[in-house]
């Protein structure tokens, strides 16, 4: 089993940038697939960025590629997602999750472990 804890998140400006990390307990991260997702009131929960268990592979949603990038760090059981040219529809809380499978899974329903989640506002 895995445990996992956001960090992170806070108030930003339209146009800035955040780095969320999510700390990882166990001794098999290595072998776990790591997804963000978010989710705002009132809609449902939405992929936004998978990272294989080396971290070669990774995936994002469409409205977050060219701006979010997720990365990983197996020696200090961290998963990072900087985020950059915020807006203000990024605004959500923000969910890390694990699985131990061999895909990247874009659905929530992939994912076994989910951490309490860290709120990412972005004004306008």
């Amino acid at each position: 089993q895995v445990q996992l804890v956001e960090s992170g998140g806070g108030l930003v400006q339209a146009g800035g940038s955040l780095r969320l990390s999510c700390a990882a307990s166990g001794r098999t991260f290595s072998r776990y697939v790591m997804g963000w997702f978010r989710q705002a009131p009132g809609k449902e929960r939405e992929f936004v960025a998978g990272i294989s268990w080396g971290g070669t592979s990774t995936t994002y949603a469409d409205s977050v590629k060219g701006r979010f990038t997720i990365s990983r760090d197996n020696a200090k059981n961290t998963v990072y997602l900087q985020m950059n040219s915020l807006k203000p529809e990024d605004t959500a809380v923000y969910y890390c999750a694990a699985d131990s499978t061999y895909s990247i899974f874009t659905t929530p329903h992939g994912y076994h472990y989910w951490g309490p989640g860290t709120q990412v506002t972005v004004s306008s």
